[in-house]
């Protein structure tokens, strides 16, 4: 497990007024990474990490000089643009640098604020864009609960497969189709078994399903062929997201025995 660093201390405050709130999401010990610009622009999207109801402007903490560490200020580099691949890419080390970096620029009395002040974007006046390039996407159940439920829709009297508590039950999702807040989409069209029925029909879905679900970037990756010991896997991890998986769930029954999913995800 990752041991926690200073950056964790309860205690710690910020320049950034916001953070101190007792009910914001982003006081200075969650320092999540992001990719922004301002609404309403036409600026490159860059990298940012939000502070109380802030964003700071990894571009403009790079310029104005304010990191020195040279492993902090190699990551930065990296962070300043987007998407942030490259900077999943460099490792904890690299990632736990700029971390502390950053939190010691952030603190209160930090001599910093001088220069930061014009970093700072407002989260309600950014737009945000995706993280990362996403090359691969799997889906897996890791809740037996979850599992049984879903099983459940399909398989009434068997919702529970033998094989669910020996192995990882995954899928390979469609990357293409994985965006930020805020989308507005078509209500999925697809074959549709009508009960009773022995012929499919094509029609728009009518049982559009929804599903909170925990999502983790993968930052370093193995080479082909080898694989990540157990204790080494939290290594490979930069973070985690709230992913909203929708599903469906009239579509599913008919396209995904036995290979899984497709249209209807």
């Amino acid at each position: 497990m990752t041991s926690l660093n200073e950056t964790h201390d309860p205690a710690l405050s910020s320049w950034v007024e916001s953070a101190n709130s007792a009910d914001t999401d982003f006081p200075i010990q969650n320092l999540p990474f992001g990719v922004f610009r301002r609404a309403g622009t036409t600026e490159a999207f860059r990298g940012g990490v939000a502070i109380g109801d802030q964003i700071l402007d990894l571009a403009t903490v790079r310029a104005a000089r304010a990191i020195r560490s040279t492993a902090a200020a190699n990551a930065l580099r990296a962070a300043s643009g987007a998407p942030l691949n490259a900077l999943m890419a460099m490792g904890p080390d690299a990632w736990s640098a700029l971390r502390l970096a950053l939190s010691r620029t952030l603190r209160a009395g930090s001599p910093a604020q001088a220069k930061l002040g014009g970093a700072l974007v407002a989260q309600h006046e950014a737009e945000l864009a995706m993280p990362a390039s996403i090359g691969d996407f799997t889906d897996f159940y890791t809740s037996i609960h979850h599992a049984t439920a879903v099983g459940r829709l399909f398989r009434p009297d068997n919702p529970l497969l033998p094989n669910y508590k020996w192995v990882p039950i995954g899928y390979h999702g469609r990357a293409s189709s994985i965006g930020t807040s805020g989308q507005r989409f078509a209500r999925p069209k697809g074959q549709i078994l009508p009960a009773g029925a022995n012929t499919p029909v094509y029609e728009a879905c009518k049982r559009l399903d929804y599903e909170l679900e925990l999502g983790a970037f993968v930052g370093v990756g193995n080479a082909l062929g080898t694989s990540v010991a157990m204790d080494k896997a939290e290594r490979h991890l930069f973070g985690l997201v709230l992913l909203n998986d929708w599903s469906a769930r009239d579509i599913q029954p008919w396209e995904y025995q036995p290979l899984g999913p497709f249209l209807a995800k």
